[in-house]
């Protein structure tokens, strides 16, 4: 199947290379270091690095000297009821202002409440008034940040019967709205599309597409529910799925090269693994989306 047209498309401008990085884990420090693998960047989650000092900073402090650094907020509570915390966001803009990454980015989601932290990130109602909070909180972060962030959708399990519109609506006008870029996690497209019934190339076709500035690959669990419908885990313990290469490579054919980063987070694996997916993107990146010379599943157009 031939890949969507979507007409002329510009690319948000990123200061990340158009290439593929890795996430940064403490037990691959040395090895970084040792071996300066050939890899267009690293990411690293800011919760992890909100202390004055320690190993930590230590080692990406001198990676940081080597590479450019994407930063990812787990944190920051976007789509929350209450507003930002304000001591949360200055230990953010004291991190970016020690490191000056080339990107940083936040979820569509909530994470806390009443002083209540939760060790997940929440899906919202897509509803007007939810619309207006995340633009509210996504202005005070660009403005108290000095600098244009991106937004990632979201992998959800449950939504809300109340939304008023979709989540590629959602994030288009959030987008219109604020000026901020799109993260696409293509993993977590499809691993909502898969859980709540839909297409994911319908989806990723419906997105503001021209503001995208990063991508994220990871893989999952496979689940079900308690019907027995398939239920997907955006679990980050896996390869990337082939369905999500295919996708992936629908993507790129069409943008181009984009920086693209292979998540990670449970049951890592040693550094070469990591470095070998991190070089499938870079290939399907250069090939304009399949590195084995054959035809991949494009991305349909929506009217």
């Amino acid at each position: 199947m031939a890949p969507a047209n979507y007409g002329n498309c510009p690319v948000l401008a990123s200061k990340l290379p158009p290439r593929a990085g890795i996430g940064l884990k403490p037990q691959h420090f040395r090895d970084v270091l040792e071996t300066r693998p050939d890899v267009g960047f690293f990411e690293v989650h800011a919760e992890n690095y909100m202390v004055s000092g320690g190993p930590f900073h230590h080692f990406l402090g001198r990676i940081r000297e080597l590479y450019p650094l994407s930063l990812h907020g787990v944190g920051l509570n976007i789509g929350g009821a209450e507003p930002l915390d304000e001591a949360h966001l200055a230990r953010l803009a004291q991190l970016i202002e020690r490191y000056e990454p080339a990107s940083f980015s936040e979820h569509l989601a909530w994470s806390s409440h009443g002083g209540v932290f939760y060790n997940d990130l929440l899906p919202i109602a897509y509803d007007q008034s939810a619309l207006e909070r995340v633009c509210r909180h996504v202005d005070v972060v660009q403005e108290r940040l000095g600098r244009t962030m991106l937004l990632e959708n979201p992998s959800t399990y449950v939504e809300f019967s109340s939304s008023s519109m979709s989540e590629a609506a959602f994030l288009t006008e959030v987008v219109r709205r604020t000026g901020c870029g799109l993260l696409l996690d293509i993993n977590n497209a499809h691993v909502s599309c898969v859980n709540h019934g839909r297409d994911a190339v319908s989806y990723i076709s419906s997105l503001p597409l021209e503001a995208v500035g990063e991508l994220h690959l990871a893989g999952f669990t496979r689940d079900t529910d308690a019907s027995g419908a398939p239920l997907l885990i955006d679990s980050h313990d896996a390869p990337v799925d082939a369905v999500v290469w295919e996708l992936f490579g629908g993507v790129v054919t069409k943008l181009g090269p984009l920086p693209t980063l292979l998540e990670r987070d449970n049951n890592i694996p040693v550094l070469p693994f990591l470095l070998a997916e991190a070089r499938r993107a870079e290939s399907l990146m250069a090939v304009g989306g399949d590195c084995r010379g054959e035809s991949v599943r494009g991305l349909e157009q929506v009217p």
